[in-house]
């Protein structure tokens, strides 16, 4: 039986939007950021004529997600592979085109889970961060080697926070009496720097330097921003492509990569649609959609979601 934190977000709505895409047919769905396999086992389960390719950076959820997906045989095809990687993954299996693209960005429920990984401000571990145990420099490099300026432009840019500069000045002097190690201490820091008042309408104190710490060690919008054409690049005609973004920055990418591919690029005035010009996709969602109430009573972690979907109607420029 599934544990609560395996339940995977919207998926009713992620199960709605794939549907006319995948239903009576042969179909591959990539599933780029696989963690512990609950939309792709849904839509197996769903499609018992889909095929399923599951990306994920974390060797343990491969592993995991590997004996969750079993039961489904030869249908699952699994890569350990950052997501920016898609075209390549999909190409080494022998595919020209998908007919899905899952893409639920944001730490997975097993990297939030597992203490001594450091996602977590509310228990003191180890300040690690990487999605990929064992592979790149950790949270405590970030804050024990940065200038003030690299610090604070992290923090403002992937945190979208307002104390950024103030926050990086108190790192560096507690750097230079003892190395940051644990996430306590910082936690620490934090509520002695951010004022009260923030702290009353502004959400915990470490939310927002947690995630530009998570962004920066594990490069998430570099790796996004490669990934949303590679991932769009793969999509054949009528194939759907679903993305739910936790935060801000990366909604903000993927509105802007599916609405620009969502215009026609024949000249204003012309009384017909030149050949090539047309759009793209379609977008099947009216602005980003959110988790209901009730979704977040169940479920928590749903509470920031962000949805948006486009179906590919035309060939790629």
């Amino acid at each position: 039986m599934d544990q609560p934190r395996h339940v995977p977000v919207l998926l009713d709505r992620v199960l709605e939007l794939f549907a006319p895409a995948l239903e009576g047919k042969p179909a591959v769905v990539v599933d780029t950021t696989l963690g512990m396999g609950g939309h792709s086992d849904a839509l197996l389960s769903a499609h018992p004529e889909l095929t399923l390719i599951g990306l994920d950076r974390d060797p343990q959820a491969i592993e995991m997600a590997g004996k969750r997906l079993a039961r489904h045989g030869d249908r699952v095809k699994l890569v350990n592979v950052t997501y920016d990687h898609i075209d390549e993954a999909v190409e080494d299996l022998g595919y020209s085109h998908v007919d899905g693209v899952l893409m639920d960005l944001g730490v997975s429920s097993l990297q939030l889970d597992e203490e001594e990984r450091g996602f977590a401000y509310s228990k003191d571990a180890p300040l690690d961060m990487r999605m990929s145990k064992g592979t790149g420099m950790t949270a405590a490099d970030v804050l024990n080697t940065y200038s003030h300026g690299d610090l604070a432009r992290i923090l403002s840019t992937y945190g979208e926070e307002r104390f950024a500069g103030k926050i990086a000045s108190a790192v560096l002097r507690e750097r230079e009496k003892e190395p940051f190690t644990n996430s306590g201490r910082l936690v620490e820091l934090l509520y002695n720097v951010v004022p009260a008042a923030s702290r009353r309408t502004g959400g915990h104190p470490a939310k927002r330097t947690f995630q530009a710490l998570r962004i920066e060690v594990n490069g998430e919008l570099e790796s996004l921003r490669l990934a949303l054409p590679a991932a769009l690049g793969v999509l054949g005609m009528g194939g759907r492509i679903v993305v739910e973004s936790y935060q801000s920055l990366e909604d903000r990418m993927v509105k802007q990569a599916l609405a620009e591919l969502a215009k026609s690029k024949t000249p204003p005035g012309l009384p017909v649609e030149l050949p090539g010009h047309g759009p793209e996709v379609k977008l099947l969602t009216k602005g980003a959609e959110l988790a209901t109430e009730q979704e977040i009573e169940d479920n928590p972690r749903a509470a920031p979601v962000r949805l948006r979907a486009a179906e590919r109607i035309g060939e790629p420029r």
